[in-house]
């Protein structure tokens, strides 16, 4: 059997892979394992994002949650980063985020935090699935007075947008921003914050209804947002996820600027003012090269890990950097949040464009980004990760890897939270290189079925 946890927490289409079952599962597991050394009756914070099934998700966990006697906390639809910093705030004892991130509507996701606002290590991860697996033995069920209770705090957002608005106060008046919140987590807190700095704000895709999340918008569908800056003059436009933990953004040409060019103009950014530690910022092997090449040129250290936000978050921490995340938009400002937070990384880019008085696409220009092509083959998700044990696959990987030895680069890796094997090439041409993407994931498709 696969591991119930992926890159990010527990995925899958909901009520069918993602049962009830499963979520209180999780509920009685996670609230055993995460609260196990409180002397006190422990408390879990809990937010969702706008999936229908968010509801239905959110009970079932609380209810697992309860049933072992710990106290839940509903704070409705909130983003991820936003129940990161509510656990800390709120001096609970874990967190937990029902939401499938980018994904389509069908799917949705549990993922947790620890008290102080991290994702869970992989070791944490599986002693939460070996007491699933053992049925919870061993685990008592109260009964009573002792079974845990559910509050709600629906105002809880107004604590994260103070939070956003104060730890970067930038004046943003004179400022016309487009922001697409994907139909998502972050309709209310990302156009609020952004208000309340002054800018004037052209909200899109903020009417969700429960099954439109990510539906053609947001960070995974720019093409509505890129046309829609031009056409209304603005300075740049924001693009959030469904969950509102990464971030990608677009010109005043329209040009849309990844996560390795917006951790560019910020590293930078840190860097010239001292505030970049180590003068280095974490990225992943998914990583540009020309985000190398941008370090180099800017005496900046570029740390790469797998992929994984939690994983750069957990090499941050360990050798003591701020500034890392991932070229999809899952940036980390270690000094005030402790994961990927969509709101903080705009208003860190935004306080770039204000004290340098540069639009966007002459701060983005300080990164080239290299011809890079992402295919992606669909594959069963129980055998994603052996795709390199068929040997016509393996030989065709490393055909390609010998073509573009020295002139660029291949990578070849299972999602972590899809059905899917990604392929990546990087090279001097565009044509070739997608030609020869799409031919090996057509090839991995067929080969694995």
């Amino acid at each position: 059997m696969s591991r119930l946890f992926g890159t990010d927490g527990v995925r899958g289409v909901a009520g069918s892979e993602l049962t009830i079952q499963l979520a209180t599962q999780l509920g009685q597991a996670g609230a055993s394992v995460l609260t196990r050394e409180t002397a006190h009756k422990p408390t879990i914070i809990v937010g969702c994002d706008t999936r229908v099934s968010g509801g239905m998700l959110s009970n079932a966990l609380m209810a697992g949650i309860c049933s072992v006697g710990a106290n839940a906390v509903f704070i409705g639809v909130a983003p991820t980063p936003a129940v990161a910093y509510l656990t800390r705030l709120y001096k609970a004892d874990a967190g937990v985020v029902i939401s499938a991130s980018h994904n389509p509507a069908e799917f949705n996701g549990i993922k947790f935090f620890n008290r102080e606002g991290y994702k869970l290590s992989d070791e944490l991860e599986d002693e939460i699935e070996n007491l699933i697996t053992a049925n919870m033995m061993g685990v008592t069920m109260p009964i009573g007075d002792q079974v845990g209770k559910i509050s709600y705090r629906f105002d809880a957002i107004e604590d994260y947008i103070a939070f956003a608005t104060k730890s970067v106060p930038v004046d943003l008046k004179g400022m016309k921003i487009v922001a697409d919140c994907a139909e998502g987590a972050s309709y209310v807190t990302s156009v609020e914050a952004l208000k309340r700095l002054g800018a004037e704000v052209v909200a899109i895709h903020v009417q969700p209804n429960g099954i439109n999340i990510n539906n053609k918008c947001g960070s995974t569908h720019t093409e509505e947002l890129c046309k829609r800056v031009v056409e209304e003059g603005a300075q740049l436009g924001l693009a959030f996820d469904g969950d509102a933990d990464r971030l990608l953004a677009v010109d005043e040409k329209g040009t849309l600027v990844d996560g390795d060019q917006l951790m560019a103009i910020c590293g930078i950014h840190m860097k010239n003012r001292g505030r970049l530690k180590k003068d280095t910022i974490v990225g992943t092997v998914m990583s540009n090269l020309g985000f190398s090449i941008m370090g180099k040129e800017n005496g900046i250290h570029i740390e790469r890990t797998v992929v994984g936000d939690r994983y750069v978050l957990e090499c941050m921490k360990a050798k003591g950097y701020n500034l890392g995340g991932e070229q999809s938009g899952h940036i980390i400002f270690l000094d005030e949040n402790t994961t990927g937070d969509g709101l903080l990384s705009a208003l860190h880019l935004l306080q770039v464009m204000v004290e340098s008085k540069k639009p966007l696409s002459e701060l983005a220009s300080v990164m080239e980004v290299l011809p890079q092509a992402l295919v992606n083959a669909h594959v069963p998700n129980s055998i994603k990760h052996k795709f390199m044990e068929y040997r016509a696959i393996a030989q065709a990987i490393e055909d390609l890897e010998k073509k573009f030895s020295g002139e660029g680069r291949v990578l070849i890796r299972p999602s972590g939270t899809e059905p899917l094997v990604r392929v990546m090439i990087e090279g001097k041409n565009q044509d070739e290189i997608e030609k020869e993407a799409r031919k090996l994931a057509d090839l991995i498709s067929d080969v694995m079925g």
